[in-house]
């Protein structure tokens, strides 16, 4: 069925950044039309384009003559009315009053697994969705010019409630971040860890270590999403170092709520294994604590020893590896033993640390993404 011939005109506005009363969204066969000097909002956009193909439960075209639905919203809400017809009267053709924006959703996707995303690739569009996360504490470290870049790797998808976004035990692909909406974390037996809303993250720590997820994330209300792909996150930590300070303070954060008893267990020494707890969640705890002490690793390929100083990696030993390679090799272990003991030889005590802690645990998730890859290619 083709979408109808019809106008959505603004008849409310109530703080709009991009809109005022009186302006007018044509639709003309397989196009929507913006109003003159005009820029495209993604939110909007998605919302007519879903009542056009009768998405919405709270507004669908049926034919009569007018209709009404208030936008999704961000810092602002607007009413629009639909009516039916936009036809010249002199030669039955459709207008042509600007710029056309796709009215069908799957032209606007990257064939990713996710049917429904929307790329960002619009300059309108990235300097619109740029504005609107200017606020968000994940882009504060940022200029403006900077987040406009950043933005270009974001995808965008709405998610409705009760919805699952991701579950515990997946791969860890992207990273998640709140538009609009609320989300619940989800832990064992159904067990509500915390709620997550407009600004807030999530995903990062499966990126980070490379480990599956370790929640399940469900959509309590209607959510907006963007969201960014692995591969990409990696290069953007590294284009934007600021950010890895951010997901430092984010990691200690989240590290104090849900390891506390492993937390304390740090100050008197610890042991476990591997397979428990994996190299990469192991360091960002000694990291995220700023623990100050030694980590020997009992592995199947021989011993290793990591010397931590108030959080920072100073030394690293492991078979005839030192400093970053060992790091590197140690981060790639599933197997094995660990005990941290809460001491440090005297003359490590001035040692140089051997590199930005997030830097090389991003570099050495990168080195496994890519030997992962080649392994697969064979």
């Amino acid at each position: 069925m083709n979408p109808p011939e019809g106008s959505f005109k603004i008849i409310e506005d109530n703080n709009c950044p991009l809109y005022e009363i009186g302006d007018e969204f044509r639709l003309s066969g397989n196009a929507l039309l913006l109003p003159s000097d005009r820029v495209m909002c993604l939110i909007l956009a998605e919302d007519i384009i879903k009542s056009i193909n009768g998405y919405s439960d709270e507004f669908r075209i049926d034919g009569d003559s007018e209709d009404t639905f208030d936008c999704g919203g961000c810092n602002g809400v607007i009413r629009l009315a639909y009516s039916k017809g936009i036809l010249s009267a002199k030669s039955g053709r459709k207008k042509d009053t600007g710029r056309q924006m796709p009215a069908d959703p799957a032209e606007n996707n990257n064939n990713d697994d996710y049917s429904d995303e929307h790329a960002i690739k619009n300059d309108h569009d990235i300097e619109t969705i740029a504005s609107l996360l200017s606020d968000f504490s994940f882009f504060q470290s940022l200029e403006q010019n900077d987040i406009k870049e950043l933005v270009s790797y974001l995808k965008l998808r709405k998610f409705l409630n009760g919805e699952f976004i991701i579950k515990k035990g997946e791969p860890g692909t992207r990273l998640f971040i709140i538009l609009f909406g609320k989300v619940e974390v989800v832990g064992d037996d159904g067990l509500s860890i915390a709620f997550l809303g407009r600004g807030e993250v999530f995903g990062e720590m499966s990126l980070l270590s490379g480990d599956p997820v370790g929640a399940t994330i469900k959509v309590v209300d209607p959510t907006t999403l963007l969201y960014i792909h692995g591969r990409d996150f990696r290069n953007v930590l590294t284009q934007f170092p600021s950010l890895q300070m951010y997901f430092a303070r984010l990691l200690a954060r989240r590290l104090a709520k849900t390891n506390v008893a492993r937390t304390e267990e740090l100050s008197s020494g610890m042991v476990g294994k591997l397979s428990e707890m994996p190299p990469s969640e192991l360091f960002q705890t000694l990291n995220a604590n700023q623990k100050t002490g030694v980590l020997t690793l009992n592995l199947p390929n021989g011993n290793a020893a990591m010397f931590f100083r108030e959080g920072k990696l100073i030394r690293a030993d492991y078979n005839n590896e030192e400093n970053k390679q060992a790091f590197y090799e140690v981060l790639k272990q599933k197997e094995g033993r660990f005990k941290f003991i809460p001491d440090l030889p005297p003359e490590l005590a001035e040692a140089e640390e051997v590199g930005d802690f997030m830097w090389l645990l991003m570099e050495g998730i990168r080195r496994m993404d890519e030997a992962c890859e080649i392994k697969s290619e064979k």
